[in-house]
């Protein structure tokens, strides 16, 4: 058998809750340094199903009823092991978590020569391969304002703490490579289970059968990287649309198609479309939202808006004041701008049953391409 390891956790925090469970648990161990984190006595009213009386307390009830989900989806043979604590993390940084070790030729491995995170490796093994330490290091920003509650009913202004939870520990349960993705370099030239299922479709090669800077190229060939394992491939007629979001560029010519991110809100898109010309959101900069273009206040130029598609600018306010302001201003659509670099567009998350109107989100790089050709005359997209 081999093994890595990953950096342990810092030392100098105080257990709070630790303890073995029965077989077949995925069992968490809170960390924090006195008055802080899981161990903050700030009193709060319980919400949204969670009975804590502190923060530190609602904190550690999100963290259980994560890992009581995961338990019960993945029914597992052997105890997964969490250690999870708060600290800083910096701006942008709402959560990590990662695998403590990860394992190739052990007994049960379905793949010879191929790492496998500890807690996967652990249930093909039927055994804890490694009982001294932990099988999953989990790290959460004590820098955001986080809703606490079961109900998926955060307010504005506030991050659901709990699908944070489950997405990070997906993927110290294996939701993760091994591969170090600017180089394409791999831990001691072996690949791993999850690479193993990662298919280029532009190349038609799977991440283990690449060179290193092939991987490299596949890890940025944005939308054209997929998973290739066979129940997923049966399950997809039914789970995905076919296609990708994209906004097309009727005029000026020359421009387009973008991607585009949608919005779990409002009307979905659909193959037909919805097409209008472009027109900037402007709103007053004040406390509301700092600039004129970020829609957080009711908009100045309702008549411009009126009839067409909304251009407006991420930042300060939620997806759904954005677009509720556009909408009530006369907006058909609305095209939310990123304000930082990313490709592709993430969707707009966010609940408001009174939106009506489809919205969806384009990369900055995108948006100020739409603004230099909106400052030299019309522009007609469709979404």
């Amino acid at each position: 058998m081999r093994r890595l390891t990953a950096t342990a956790l810092a030392l100098g925090l105080v257990l709070l809750a630790p303890g073995k469970a029965r077989a077949g648990e995925i069992i968490v161990d809170f960390f924090a340094a006195p008055g802080t984190g899981f161990a903050d006595p700030t009193p709060v009213v319980p919400v949204g199903g969670n009975p804590g009386l502190t923060l530190g307390q609602q904190r550690i009830f999100v963290f259980l009823q994560a890992a009581s989900i995961w338990t019960e989806v993945l029914k597992p043979k052997v105890d997964v092991y969490v250690a999870a604590q708060f600290a800083s993390l910096g701006p942008n940084v709402l959560g990590s978590a990662g695998a403590r070790t990860i394992w190739a030729d052990f007994p049960g491995a379905e793949i010879p020569n191929t790492w496998y995170f500890v807690a996967l490796a652990n249930q093909l093994a039927g055994e804890d391969l490694d009982p001294t330490g932990y099988h999953i290091l989990a790290n959460f920003s004590s820098d955001f304002a986080f809703y606490l509650g079961f109900d998926n009913n955060d307010p504005p202004g506030t991050a659901d703490l709990l699908p944070v939870v489950l997405h990070e520990l997906g993927h110290g349960l294996g939701f993760a490579n091994a591969v170090t993705e600017a180089t394409g370099a791999r831990p001691l030239g072996l690949g791993d289970v999850y690479s193993e299922y990662t298919l280029d479709v532009s190349t038609f090669k799977g991440w283990n059968e690449m060179t290193d800077a092939e991987r490299a190229a596949s890890a940025v060939n944005t939308r054209h990287v997929s998973w290739s394992g066979i129940n997923v491939n049966r399950a997809v007629p039914k789970v995905l649309d076919r296609g990708e979001p994209i906004m097309t560029v009727s005029s000026p010519a020359g421009l387009g198609p973008y991607a585009v991110g949608t919005a779990s809100f409002g009307t979905a898109l659909t193959s037909s479309g919805v097409s209008g010309q472009l027109a900037l959101g402007l709103d007053p900069a004040d406390a509301a939202g700092p600039s004129t273009g970020d829609a957080c206040s009711p908009l100045t130029n309702a008549p411009q808006v009126a009839g067409n598609i909304a251009l407006v600018d991420r930042g300060t306010c939620p997806f759904t004041v954005k677009v509720k302001n556009a909408q009530n201003a006369g907006a058909i659509a609305v095209v939310v701008a990123d304000n930082v670099l990313s490709e592709p567009p993430s969707g707009l998350g966010g609940a408001d049953p009174t939106i009506t109107i489809p919205s969806v989100r384009v990369s900055l790089t995108t948006g100020n391409a739409l603004k230099a050709a909106l400052a030299s005359g019309p522009v007609s997209v469709s979404l």
